[in-house]
Formats: C-alpha cells, sequence, structure tokens
C-alpha cells in the first residue's frame, strides 16, 4: 500500500513534526501541506488524499468546518490532531475516528497511523461516513452534560461514569479524577471540566478541586471564611477564600 498524505495545520512546527514522523512510515508515498482551512479544502478536492492529518483548532475555518465543507460521504480517512482533549469527552465514544494529542509522540503516532491503515484496508466507505457523520453532530450538538469521562491509558479508552467521580484535581494543566481508590488522568483543563459538569451535583470549592456534592459527608467552618470539607471516603479538602460564598449557598438547601 503506497499513500498520500495531507498535512493540515496552521503552525509550521507542528506541521514538520507530522512530516517527520510520516516520514517514517514506509507506506507513505507523498506528503502536502495545508496552512489552513481554506487551502485544506482546496487541497482535499484537488489531491484526493488517501489520509489526511487534520489540525482541530485553526482561525476562521477550523478542522470541523473543513469537514463540513468537503463533505463526510467525500472525506477521506482522518486523524485529527488537537491541543485539548475535550473533543475525547464529547465524540470519541461515538466515532471509530482516532486523534493525536499535541505535543505528539512517536509511539502515539505510530498507533493512530496503524489505525488508519487498517481503516483503508478494511472498513467499507459507507461505515467509516456514517461514523465521521455521527462525530460531527456529536460536535455540533454535545449534551448538556457528559455522563461518563473518556480516558486515555496507552492503547486504550477507559470510560469512567462521571457519577461515580468523589472529586476532581487539578493537575499541572490536565485534571485527576479520584473514583474511590481509583485515580484517572484526564488530559482536559480544570475550567473545561467545570464547564460541562452539572453545578448542582459538581461543586468547585478551590481554584484546583471540584467536590461531587454527594460524596461531601460533613464541613465546617475554619478560619478567613474557608471550609474544611470531608468526603464519605475519608478524604480531607480544603476550600480557597474566593469560594466561600459558593459554598455558603451550597449549605442553604437542605436537600
Amino acid at each position: 500500500m503506497r499513500l498520500s498524505v495531507l498535512v493540515v495545520d496552521d503552525e509550521p512546527i507542528a506541521r514538520e513534526g507530522l512530516q517527520r514522523l510520516l516520514g517514517r512510515q514506509p507506506q507513505v508515498e507523498s506528503v502536502s501541506e495545508a496552512r489552513n482551512g481554506r487551502e485544506a479544502i482546496a487541497l482535499i478536492r484537488e489531491q484526493r488524499p488517501d489520509l489526511v492529518l487534520l489540525d482541530v483548532q485553526m482561525p476562521r475555518t477550523d478542522g470541523f468546518a473543513v469537514v463540513h465543507a468537503v463533505g463526510a460521504e467525500r472525506m477521506p480517512p482522518i486523524i485529527f490532531v488537537t491541543a485539548h482533549d475535550q473533543y475525547a469527552i464529547r465524540a470519541f465514544e461515538i466515532a471509530a475516528i482516532d486523534y493525536l494529542l499535541k505535543p505528539v509522540t512517536e509511539e502515539r503516532f505510530d498507533l493512530a497511523f496503524k489505525r488508519a491503515i487498517g481503516r483503508l484496508r478494511g472498513a467499507p466507505h459507507e461505515d467509516a461516513t456514517t461514523q465521521l457523520m455521527a462525530m460531527l453532530d456529536a460536535i455540533a450538538n454535545p449534551p448538556r452534560q457528559p455522563e461518563r469521562f473518556a480516558v486515555r491509558s496507552g492503547e486504550n479508552t477507559l470510560f469512567v461514569p462521571v457519577n461515580e467521580v468523589d472529586w476532581i484535581e487539578a493537575f499541572q494543566n490536565y485534571v485527576r479524577l479520584h473514583a474511590g481508590p481509583a485515580t484517572y488522568l484526564l488530559h482536559v483543563p480544570m475550567n473545561t471540566i467545570e464547564g460541562v459538569l452539572d453545578s448542582n451535583r459538581f461543586l468547585r470549592i478551590h481554584r484546583s478541586c471540584i467536590v461531587n456534592v454527594r460524596r461531601i459527608a460533613q464541613l465546617w467552618s475554619i478560619a478567613h471564611g474557608q471550609y474544611a470539607v470531608e468526603l464519605k471516603s475519608g478524604q480531607r479538602l480544603q476550600s480557597g477564600r474566593t469560594y466561600s460564598d459558593r459554598i455558603r449557598r451550597a449549605l442553604t438547601n437542605p436537600f
């Protein structure tokens, strides 16, 4: 199998890195580049590449707009490239289309490329189109709150039900989900995860901590408007001063 590949990314360094990784794949015969969504649309229509590495976040015409413009039924297999893992929460469960999280590692790239080869060799085009359209619909119309988180673990994706999460901890640019004795690393910023959660069930008590209110066993006031929060698991957390008002509002609800 000899493949023509199109790399779409508005960052020159990102394009160069993907070019280098593609150069190590013996099946790749030619690689073209597009610097933005408009160039990508034109090249896909003209060249009909076998595979597209498509950046999600691009100015004006992003990766999803490229797919809409070309048409899902006319798109070649896609490996999405993104700096933010929240797209997994919205769509990865629905579509068997891989994605790469920046910065892209060689190991993860090799796995995604193998999956793309498998798609090219085996999956009927109609199935791929149906999956792609389902994913686009999920992106355009996300649920109000997710029912479970998609957590990448090596070659696998684990699904953690939201209602099993006791508390969420900020960890560098990501978050840790604490569910009983288990801990999962989710590649989503703290503010993003707060935005998709049900505010009636999850309470942010600190810039680095969100708790499941159903897991709170007790809490008590300490100095300077702060609170100590004890979960049913015995885990103790301390709130930040700037979150005292929202905690007081939660305390006024007898249910």
